[in-house]
């Protein structure tokens, strides 16, 4: 599928694309996000300045999070959320419902942790947390 703005273009830089897709704000975040090594494209690390052509398949972590992108349509310009959004199919599975940090609650007017208390506390959170606590 090409658009108008593609102008028949057979290949469209990877930032150029994410930016007119609006995965990302602007072309120097996309940009960034490339050097960074947060965007793949045909699963390997994308440059900025790499091509994508209809058919592949682009990773964009954002936010702790994969976005999976197969290209349909080649935009160069931003457009509208509708015009941008049938350029590419999102092939990303569903986010986990957000988990609640278990925060440790104490009896009003018990005062401060003890020593004893402290490490329980601790002892919790690295059993929840592993990579946290790398030396325990």
């Amino acid at each position: 599928m090409t658009t108008p703005t593609a102008k028949a273009k057979s290949a469209v830089r990877i930032d150029a694309w994410l930016w007119a897709i609006r995965a990302y704000k602007t072309r120097s975040a996309a940009t960034a996000a490339c050097r960074a090594g947060h965007v793949r494209l045909n699963g390997r690390p994308a440059k900025a300045a790499q091509t994508v052509v209809p058919g592949d398949t682009v990773r964009v972590r954002q936010s702790g999070f994969e976005r999976i992108l197969e290209v349909r349509g080649l935009i160069v310009k931003r457009v509208g959320a509708d015009v941008a959004a049938r350029c590419y199919t999102d092939h990303t599975p569903e986010r986990p419902k957000e988990l609640v940090p278990m925060v440790p609650l104490r009896d009003r007017g018990t005062g401060r942790p003890t020593k004893k208390d402290r490490r329980e506390m601790e002892r919790l959170r690295s059993a929840l947390h592993p990579s946290d606590h790398p030396g325990d």
